[in-house]
């Protein structure tokens, strides 16, 4: 068994670019809940949202990856719609100016072999009608976590000293800003976010001088939706990730789901070098249940399971304070 342990530790080191690029969290079902990648999607439904995100990757690994977060959007509305109609009778709402501010928040912790991220993310977005049926949204959140290493889960023989380890802060505060803009109708949507905007230049409790920088993170994401029936919606989508180390950490993931009276629903999605992956879902009420598998690809699905993501929504509010054609699950 400690061969197998042993050889799983030289496999999370063979793939270290992938481990370096996972820096910020890596999520499966980011179509449930855009606003943990990308702030502007912060209110963009109308509705009050609570969230729980529980992501465990590549069970059976020692000191494998693990997320949890827990978030919160709202959009602050006041008069919240002005109804008009038009010559064919057709009925068109549109918000009013009170009610273009999204506003949200999340608590996470983020495990990845001895280093360990917990902290706290709030964010603002502003959100434009275009047209019929469309809006543009522009968000900006700031984060502060604490980042600690944990020296006990080390992995080197007693008698060897390690002076990096030794001298180096083992608990740091970091304040940091993310950015993001999307675009929303009802056959289509992208979105576009970056992470890490100061790069981790701003450091609390940094007594020993250690120099430490945050990669930035991309996220470009789009997708469409056809309606074949009354009760179906057939959705494709593709997230391009990335960060500063654009040729170690580059990744696509390509998904397509389908949506049964928009209350039940399967994926498929194909990330690049590393998983296929499973989606299921149900909505019950206003209770909203996803579950991912994620069957690993790489040379460590030889000492894994694979990885267990599991997302679970409440959303409050009545339907006229929303387009009813946006997030749709």
């Amino acid at each position: 068994m400690k061969i197998l342990k042993i050889a799983a530790v030289v496999g999370l080191l063979a793939v270290m670019p992938v481990i370096r690029a996972q820096q910020f969290p890596m999520y499966s079902q980011y179509m449930m809940n855009g606003f943990l990648l990308n702030p502007s999607y912060a209110g963009s439904d109308y509705y009050t949202t609570f969230g729980l995100t529980v992501r465990e990757q590549w069970l059976n690994l020692p000191h494998a990856p693990s997320t949890y977060a827990a978030a919160f959007q709202t959009r602050l509305l006041n008069d919240s719609y002005i109804t008009k109609s038009t010559a064919v009778r057709k009925k068109i709402s549109r918000p009013t100016k009170g009610g273009r501010v999204g506003v949200g928040g999340y608590l996470f912790s983020d495990h990845n072999g001895i280093m360990h991220r917990t902290g706290i993310q709030l964010a603002y977005a502003y959100h434009l009608p275009v047209g019929d049926e469309q809006q543009l949204s522009l968000g900006l959140s700031l984060s502060a976590y604490q980042y600690f290493v944990d020296i006990r889960g080390a992995v080197m023989p007693d008698d060897v000293q390690d002076e990096l380890l030794n001298n180096y802060d083992q608990v740091v505060y970091i304040p940091d800003a993310n950015f993001g803009v999307s675009y929303t109708t009802r056959r289509y949507y992208a979105g576009f976010a970056m992470t890490n905007l100061f790069r981790g230049t701003l450091m609390l409790g940094n007594g020993g001088e250690n120099s430490r920088s945050e990669l930035g993170h991309f996220f470009l994401t789009g997708g469409m939706r056809f309606y074949p029936g009354a009760d179906w919606i057939i959705e494709p989508s593709v997230m391009l990730k990335s960060s500063d180390m654009v040729f170690k950490s580059f990744q696509v993931d390509l998904t397509g789901r389908v949506y049964y009276k928009e209350d039940y629903w399967l994926g498929l999605s194909y990330r690049t070098g590393d998983a296929v992956i499973m989606m299921a879902g149900v909505k019950v009420d206003r209770f909203y249940l996803g579950y991912a598998f994620d069957f690993t690809l790489s040379e460590i699905r030889s000492y894994t399971y694979g990885t267990h993501e599991l997302t679970l929504l409440a959303r409050f509010g009545d339907n006229p304070r929303r387009y009813r054609w946006i997030n749709k699950y």
